[in-house]
């Protein structure tokens, strides 16, 4: 049939993800849950992509945008600032691990990780140290879509098509204990094995020439809601240190109160140089991201040449920002991150209740309310499923198909296999609301499962 065909096209002047993937179409929300135009209702389990925090119709933030609107809309970065621009950033700075300076707002997690690479560069430029241009990040990582993000990342699958347009990066090991940790050593001893990975290729680059190591304190979409063991932050920040080379933490999924603390990097004990968030900033209100620099990035451009070598027409949106302010003001008003805290504790143990013993669930990990599940075809070898079998989109669709929305990806062993399910509900979540979670999400793996050949690894 020829591809022109009326048959084959779709009617829809919307260039889709996915053509073969008709979308139910979503008309409004009622806290976490979205109902289509049929009038079916699912239970946001993943707020999207961790994005939505604080549910789909919050009416703090509904009226802030609109008051926001009514007043001014935009006011454009080189010659304004604004009221709500100076209230998020003071609100942000001063809840930030100590010696964090200021902020700058973007609009999504792409261009946060972007304006960090180029702030890492400037900020060498400005110390007389121009050859400090390589990156170093870890494999299996994941940091945005557009050509910087993506070279850093890990992500084979999306960096394929666009290998001869990006950078050169430097990938070292993930902490990923659930593979990776030997079966003689502690938790503690695998995460400075991994750590020291990063000494290694940063004298094997040459410390005279790397700007700067980016990595996410609990890893998303790549490797299933995965953090580090106690202690590695603590040695990649010294060995940072040792070597002039700026920490960057990568929170656009993981941080603004995902793991149970505003700031992800809290639990680990450390204070980056540059730090980026997103998703949570916004809850997904307004298209929002942000870069945050520590006073000594700042005073070497202070110092220097005065100006930031950076910029996009919608820095520092008026209501995006307005309805971020809304945003983390509703977080402390609802004591939202102690109930991030309480009602993760309760996700994680009804989904090791619900799923510890089951034969193709291999790990529940995570922290907060942001946890993974990582299937396998045999628990006691760990060996994953035949990608070719895309258990991630059955996962998708068994989810939807339970009125549920997880958010599953392939990958996570080696770039190519592996399957694995997050969830990251809407902090306002309810006991009830996390234990219909847990029983869907049960029934989700069941029903993605069933129908799959008797022995799917590879």
């Amino acid at each position: 049939m020829s591809p022109d065909s009326a048959s084959t096209r779709s009617s829809s002047r919307v260039f889709p993800r996915e053509f073969d993937h008709e979308l139910p179409k979503a008309v409004r929300g009622e806290g976490i849950w979205v109902i289509d135009s049929e009038g079916r209702r699912y239970l946001d389990a993943s707020g999207g992509a961790a994005v939505s925090c604080l549910g789909h119709s919050h009416p703090a933030v509904i009226q802030a945008i609109q008051r926001q609107a009514a007043l001014l809309p935009f006011a454009y970065s080189h010659f304004f600032t604004s009221e709500p621009l100076e209230e998020l950033a003071t609100l942000l700075v001063d809840a930030a691990p100590a010696g964090m300076d200021k902020v700058f707002f973007v609009a999504g997690g792409s261009e946060a990780t972007e304006a960090a690479l180029k702030l890492a560069r400037q900020y060498h430029l400005e110390r007389g140290e121009p050859r400090r241009r390589k990156f170093i990040a870890r494999r299996q990582s994941y940091h945005g879509n557009t050509l910087g993000a993506l070279a850093v990342s890990s992500n084979p699958g999306r960096r394929e098509p666009y290998l001869p347009m990006l950078m050169e990066v430097r990938h070292i090991a993930p902490c990923y204990a659930y593979r990776e940790k030997r079966t003689d050593e502690s938790e503690e001893a695998y995460g400075l094995r991994v750590a020291d990975e990063l000494d290694q290729a940063i004298r094997e680059l040459g410390p005279e020439n790397v700007a700067a190591f980016i990595a996410e304190p609990v890893v998303g979409a790549t490797l299933g809601a995965c953090p580090a063991v106690p202690g590695y932050f603590k040695r990649v920040r010294e060995i940072c240190d040792r070597h002039g080379v700026l920490l960057i933490l990568d929170e656009v999924m993981c941080g603004m109160g995902r793991c149970g603390t505003l700031y992800a990097c809290e639990a680990e004990g450390v204070v980056p140089d540059i730090l980026t968030m997103a998703k949570g900033l916004g809850a997904g209100y307004q298209p929002i991201g942000a870069v945050m620099a520590h006073r000594r990035v700042v005073a070497a451009i202070e110092d220097g040449s005065r100006a930031l070598m950076h910029g996009h027409t919608y820095f520092n949106h008026t209501i995006a920002v307005a309805a971020a302010v809304a945003v983390q003001r509703t977080f402390k008003a609802e004591n939202l991150l102690e109930n991030v805290r309480r009602q993760g504790a309760r996700l994680k143990q009804g989904l090791e209740e619900r799923l510890g013993n089951h034969r193709h669930v291999g790990d529940v990990r995570g922290r907060g309310l942001f946890l993974g599940i990582e299937l396998v075809q045999d628990r006691a070898s760990k060996r994953p499923f035949d990608p070719a079998l895309k258990l991630h989109a059955r996962l998708r669709d068994a989810g939807m198909s339970e009125g549920m929305m997880c958010y599953p990806t392939g990958g996570c062993v080696d770039g190519k296999r592996g399957d694995h399910v997050i969830l990251a509900p809407p902090y306002i979540v309810t006991d009830r609301e996390v234990d219909e979670i847990v029983e869907r999400t049960g029934r989700t793996i069941d029903r993605a499962l069933r129908g799959l050949p008797a022995d799917s690894a590879v």
